[in-house]
């Protein structure tokens, strides 16, 4: 174990110590004290890793009974909360898709389709990796998509030199897309579900798979565009003549792909399905069936999986010894970002807050937000965005609050910005996957990424504050009553 990561196990429960001792204060109730000593002590396990993320996020279930701020059962209730099985649900088609190399194929057809010259061979790249990453992990989709990009690089018929810089942007152009497409839905990318996560525990409110992707859909469709724009125009600036004859790579792999199998066949129809229940949930399912919500079409998806059959192999679409290999540590952390939150509610951390926002009633709103998101969007760069956005949730509502402000406009802007830090290999893991290629250097993501940040953060600033409320129903500068503190 290094100096740096001793230090920080040694500190976080200290902080935690200093706040006990030292809780007797008219200022802040005891409990609250509690609560900033525990959150510090995740927070710094957190952004340093000194020990699992996962493990960390397991700190409540001893921190917040011992401290009486919630008792066991109320804290364990979060671990089990109904989105975290939503993500369950959708990991398990996911890892179903990937078993049947239904992604590979879908992604090789949209590239085929799409590229022509450079410029439109990466465009498919990115569509590809975009779309794949709404549903699937983004590392998996980065990982899947990173032999199919070397190989398309290695047929392409230039100079070493252009060789190398079509294959800085190729490897650039997926880790990027990776991260946006997880932004157009609600399963996208683990810190939309720990948003929608934190609403639905601490204000019952629910935010369905349709009324995220109204949202989040143009946001990634505008920065995929803009990505794509500034990475073949700008940065790399290839022209129309640029023709590698990648697109040979891109037919022979299809071609060893062969034709789509019974089980790839079954498993879309699963995943099409899946999807289309969750867009029309609102509109036709819930007619017939009102109680009937996302994270019930995910569990059904996810069943139906383990009960159709291949002929050709005689077996199931997919076996628990398959399905046992999703990541349980993203769900861990979901719970303890949910149980931080509901300790944050009852130790009145948050009222306290709340009043202390009124401190920033001066400052113009858009600006707060443009300052909240630039923190996020660059913190991120070197810290979990699941752990941060599951950090700084609890506190900013209560913020929101106190400044008379919608919830919404902070909270979302804020997660939509964690997913968007494009600079440095630890970021994101789609960052670090192209990283390993050896094609790019640090300062190759820093003096692209910082760019797209910049644009990230304007994008995401404009959308959430005058496109959200629009979409949404709701008044930037009006609190419904089920916000308001009690």
């Amino acid at each position: 174990m290094n100096t740096q990561k001793l230090i920080s196990i040694i500190l976080g429960p200290l902080l935690f110590l200093v706040f006990i001792f030292f809780s007797n204060s008219s200022i802040i109730p005891t409990e609250a004290l509690y609560m900033i000593g525990i959150i510090l002590w995740m927070a710094l396990w957190w952004a340093t890793e000194s020990v699992p993320i996962a493990i960390t996020s397991l700190l409540p279930i001893i921190l917040l009974p011992i401290t009486n701020v919630l008792e066991i059962s109320k804290v364990t209730e979060s671990y089990g909360h109904k989105y975290i099985f939503l993500y369950l649900g959708g990991f398990i088609i996911a890892i179903a898709i990937e078993k049947w190399n239904l992604h590979k194929r879908i992604a090789l057809n949209i590239i085929s389709l799409i590229g022509t010259d450079i410029s439109k061979i990466i465009l498919g790249f990115m569509i590809a990796t975009a779309f794949l990453s709404m549903f699937i992990s983004n590392t998996a989709t980065t990982v899947m998509m990173l032999p199919i990009a070397i190989s398309v690089i290695n047929q392409f018929d230039f100079s070493e030199k252009r060789k190398k810089r079509f294959g800085k942007a190729l490897m650039l152009s997926i880790a990027y897309s990776a991260s946006i497409g997880g932004i157009a839905t609600l399963i996208g990318t683990p810190t939309n579900l720990v948003l929608a996560g934190f609403i639905s525990e601490t204000y019952n409110i629910q935010i369905t798979f349709y009324q995220w992707i109204i949202f989040g859909f143009p946001i990634s469709f505008f920065l995929l565009f803009i990505c794509w724009t500034y990475l073949t125009n700008f940065i790399f600036k290839f022209k129309k003549s640029d023709t590698p004859f990648g697109k040979k790579a891109i037919k022979k792999q299809l071609f060893e792909l062969g034709k789509i199998n019974q089980e790839e066949k079954l498993v879309l129809i699963v995943f099409l399905m899946t999807g289309l229940l969750w867009i029309t949930r609102p509109f036709f399912i819930q007619l017939f069936i009102p109680n009937v919500d996302d994270t019930i079409i995910a569990i059904f998806g996810a069943i139906i999986l383990f009960i159709l059959r291949s002929k050709r192999k005689n077996r199931p679409l997919l076996k628990w010894k398959e399905a046992v290999k999703i990541p349980w540590g993203i769900l861990l952390l979901f719970g303890g970002g949910m149980a931080l939150a509901k300790g944050i509610e009852i130790s009145n951390l948050g009222l306290w807050i709340a009043n202390q926002a009124k401190l920033l009633n001066g400052l113009n709103l858009i600006v707060l937000l443009i300052i909240i998101i630039t923190v996020v969007n660059f913190f991120t760069e070197i810290t979990s965005n699941v752990a941060t956005i599951a950090m700084l949730l609890p506190i900013l509502a209560p913020i929101a609050i106190g400044l008379n402000v919608h919830p919404y406009i902070f909270l979302v802007g804020a997660s939509i910005a964690s997913s968007c830090a494009f600079m440095l290999p630890v970021a994101t893991p789609p960052n670090a996957v192209v990283f390993s290629s050896g094609l790019l250097k640090i300062i190759d993501m820093i003096k692209v990424g910082f760019i797209l940040n910049i644009f990230s953060i304007l994008i995401i600033s404009i959308i959430t504050f005058f496109i959200l409320p629009i979409l949404w129903d709701f008044q930037v500068n009006s609190i419904p009553d089920i916000f308001l503190i009690k």
